[in-house]
């Protein structure tokens, strides 16, 4: 199925409002064959929480989180594989994103992905797109 752009926004959208002040927390090791499936010898490394309006509406199939405060001091030393959003609560699931330093094609990117226990973490570009399909 490919869906139109409208369908494709209206999915992110959900996203979207179910996301305000979620937590987004960035791991190390392998990332899980999917969302649903439980954390297994992962690193948190850092933890940042969203903006209370978490992201603009869906454009073009696209969703781009708003500004994202940095977390101030890492959790521990790794190199980030993957993240996990979260909505505020920190347990309910929305799924995994891929990550990237800056310009590496990541839906998180960061300057580097090599983090450092006690450094400051921020993202660079935040954006989830929802496949055309097949």
């Amino acid at each position: 199925m490919r869906l139109a752009v409208a369908r494709r926004n209206e999915a992110l959208d959900a996203i979207r409002d179910n996301a305000n002040s979620g937590i987004l927390r960035i791991y190390s090791g392998t990332r899980p064959t999917d969302a649903d499936t439980s954390l297994s010898g992962n690193t948190v490394l850092a933890e940042l929480v969203l903006n209370a309006t978490a992201f603009a509406a869906a454009s073009g199939g696209v969703l781009t989180a708003n500004a994202i405060t940095q977390d101030a001091s890492a959790n521990a030393s790794g190199t980030a594989s993957f993240a996990r959003l979260f909505q505020s609560d920190g347990t309910t699931v929305f799924g995994d994103l891929s990550v990237s330093a800056s310009g590496g094609g990541g839906e998180i990117q960061f300057a580097t992905t090599t983090f450092t226990a006690g450094v400051a973490v921020s993202i660079s570009s935040f954006t989830i797109t929802f496949p055309v399909g097949t």
